[in-house]
């Protein structure tokens, strides 16, 4: 979350107006945007550990660094903890993890500018601190009492809730990084589509960019561990969402999932209040224990559903949230491949058409195999390589459709050629990883910091 909530708004009158908000997002098609969100380790390059956020070198004057670029920071209790520009933002992950929220964005090919700008102003911040960046899906030296906290509040808060309701759900917050997407979609049945075909397909994402096999300095028996935290972190607003599949799937029954989540935080007047475990449902009738007789507002509901983590969240748009963060070249090939398989409506038709028979067994199995075994994953007679050269394919005739040309006249299909690559070969970026740990590297994670920094 780039900066923190409004606060107070119009107080919630009619439940009506919890899908209404979700509906606000319909669009027409010539409207659809993209936004592509990226998180990335900062380490003290001496001694490979985790930027704190005070010090010389710490995410403070990272931040302040940043500045001279035209970024304006966000303030909390007088530290600055996030930064924006226009429709962009910089935020700070719990264990201060840099993410840059991305505007949304006509093509790919804008992305990929979008990208490398950033590249280039953290770049030489981080030369001028002795500090850099590395693309994981989690942190591959560091212990969780190793890692310093951001000073948030609404990390305290979690930070406290978290260990009550599953084992991983600190590793997630300190020690772990993705990249995400954000689309658009044009009326009711279209999310219905769209959310139906991402949340089948993510385990592919999963496989594709599985990138963390590593834990504390040694392999951890995983492909993406960071995909696998999620399944101990809290049942109650994370994994596979079987109703999504059910004929009454829409806006309304999205609702209902979300006011059964319990909540974390309040908003109010600059501070975030602990309401963590109690029920927006209480906070409707006015019946909210650390708020007793204060009705919720669309400023709280907004917020709360930024408290939810499923494989695909909903909001005023669609976040595919399957991948582990990695090196540069990938990072703009997620959006490419989601882009390509719905943002064109043949390829969304194809997409649906692999998926449909599916059964929420099947959904449920490729979510827990995927983190492990990847891009050898068994489902069906067939590989996940298999499906995802699929896949692949599928977007990439949907980017094609969409003939959108860079100045070298080169479409946004050639986006998709780490993937590709990936899906030839058979495995995932975790095993070239593995392989270069027990051969080239002499079984030390230290050289990763060095082949795949930013």
């Amino acid at each position: 979350m780039a900066a923190p909530p409004a606060g107070k708004s119009e107080p919630i009158t009619d439940l009506r107006q919890l899908a209404e908000h979700l509906e606000e997002g319909c669009k027409p098609a010539e409207d659809w945007r993209i936004g592509t969100e990226h998180e990335k380790f900062v380490f003290k390059l001496d001694t490979l550990e985790p930027v704190p956020y005070e010090g010389p070198w710490g995410i403070g004057k990272f931040l302040e660094g940043l500045q001279r670029f035209g970024w304006q920071p966000v303030m909390e209790n007088g530290n600055a903890i996030a930064l924006t520009t226009g429709d962009c933002n910089i935020s700070l992950e719990p264990g201060g993890q840099l993410e840059l929220s991305g505007a949304p964005l006509e093509n790919i090919h804008q992305t990929c500018d979008e990208v490398h700008t950033h590249l280039a102003q953290v770049k030489e911040v981080a030369g001028e601190l002795g500090v850099g960046l590395v693309g994981a899906g989690f942190i591959p030296k560091w212990k969780r009492d190793e890692i310093p906290w951001m000073p948030k509040g609404r990390y305290k808060i979690m930070r406290d809730y978290m260990p009550k309701k599953g084992s991983l759900g600190l590793d997630m917050m300190l020690r772990s990084c993705t990249v995400q997407v954000n689309l658009d979609f044009g009326s009711e049945a279209d999310m219905v589509e769209k959310f139906r075909v991402s949340m089948a397909l993510q385990p592919v994402a999963t496989a594709l960019f599985a990138n963390s096999p590593f834990t504390e300095g040694k392999p951890n028996g995983w492909q993406s561990f960071r995909s696998h935290i999620w399944e101990d972190t809290d049942p109650d607003r994370s994994g596979v969402l079987p109703f999504v599949f059910d004929g009454d799937m829409g806006f309304q029954r999205y609702v209902d999932f979300a006011l059964d989540v319990p909540m974390y935080f309040v908003y109010r007047d600059g501070e975030y209040i602990d309401v963590s475990g109690q029920s927006f449902r209480d906070f409707l009738k006015g019946e909210l224990p650390g708020r007793p007789g204060e009705i919720a507002t669309m400023s709280d509901w907004a917020d709360h559903l930024t408290t939810i983590f499923p494989e695909v969240r909903l909001k005023k748009f669609i976040e595919m949230r399957g991948a582990d963060a990695g090196p540069w070249r990938r990072l703009c090939a997620l959006s490419a491949m989601w882009t390509g398989l719905l943002y064109d409506a043949d390829s969304q038709t194809a997409a649906w058409d692999l998926v449909r028979n599916w059964t929420v067994e099947d959904h449920h199995y490729l979510r827990q195999a995927a983190p492990k075994t990847a891009m050898g994953t068994e489902f069906r007679g067939r590989t996940m390589s298999d499906l995802a050269k699929d896949v692949l394919a599928i977007a990439d005739a949907g980017l094609k459709r969409r003939a959108i040309p860079d100045k070298n006249g080169d479409d946004e299909s050639s986006f998709l050629a780490p993937l590709h690559e990936i899906a030839d070969r058979g495995y995932a970026p975790a095993e070239n990883q593995l392989r270069k740990y027990e051969n080239d590297w002499n079984k030390s994670v230290d050289p990763l910091y060095v082949e795949y920094a930013y």
